[in-house]
């Protein structure tokens, strides 16, 4: 049965202090940075799903899906809009985007476990025109082109997470993300690992800050703060 649970891997609640305004170095590396634990993972969610038609757990929860979708019906993004979902993982989102009408739909994972599993499952719900491929997206710069939305629902949290280099890695994330959208066209992050001004410093260059999409808030201290961050910016020269 799918974790329904905002930030369920790995996110710990943050409050808007001062202390949450860190540098990119103050929290620790982790293995779930490692492309060895999501193939491990997954491996085990496609035998469970090939046994049971259990397609896993949804990271952040099926709130996080409707929450980005109900953003893209009040923003009228075409149905016919190119769409990307970097880091597919079990392609839960590829078929809520696709059962909400759009048909021109890529998921991409860097497990190969990944990605038969969000093959499997886009199968079994009859959708066959849904392009899934195995891609490091931080290694395909080029590849990928002329997305007129982009999103990332708990991919660059894992980047972050990465004990290889991750300064780099994000940087290379950055400047893959920007070859993969179009001019104006519309990325969608939802992280529980940066506070929305982190994410607004790392994406400040070729980015325009559109919308913060609302997240569950909770309170601490007198401290009000969010679990998780929901941002859209616009790809901007």
């Amino acid at each position: 049965m799918a974790d329904d649970r905002e930030g369920s891997r790995g996110c710990e609640n943050r409050t808007d202090s001062e202390e949450d305004k860190c540098s990119d170095n103050d929290f620790e590396t982790s293995k779930l940075g490692t492309k060895e634990y999501w193939e491990e993972a997954y491996q085990k969610e496609l035998e469970t799903f090939k046994d049971i038609g259990d397609v896993g757990e949804i990271w952040f929860g099926e709130e996080s899906m409707s929450r980005v979708l109900r953003w893209m019906d009040k923003a009228k993004i075409p149905e016919d809009a190119a769409v990307l979902d970097i880091g597919t993982g079990n392609g839960a989102f590829l078929v809520e985007l696709a059962k909400h009408g759009y048909r021109n739909l890529t998921g991409i994972d860097y497990s190969p476990a990944s990605v038969e599993l969000a093959r499997n499952v886009l199968q079994a719900e009859g959708l066959t025109d849904v392009t899934v491929k195995e891609t490091d997206f931080l290694s395909c710069r080029g590849e990928l082109t002329d997305f007129d939305v982009c999103i990332d629902k708990g991919t660059f949290d894992a980047i972050s997470l990465n004990p290889d280099n991750n300064k780099e890695c994000k940087k290379l994330y950055v400047h893959t993300l920007k070859d993969a959208i179009k001019d104006n066209g519309i990325f969608v992050i939802t992280s529980c690992n940066w506070t929305k001004e982190q994410l607004l410093d790392r994406f400040c260059e070729g980015f325009q800050f559109v919308q913060e999409l609302p997240t569950p808030s909770f309170q601490f201290g007198g401290k009000t703060g969010n679990s998780v961050a929901a941002l859209i910016f616009k790809r901007v020269h």
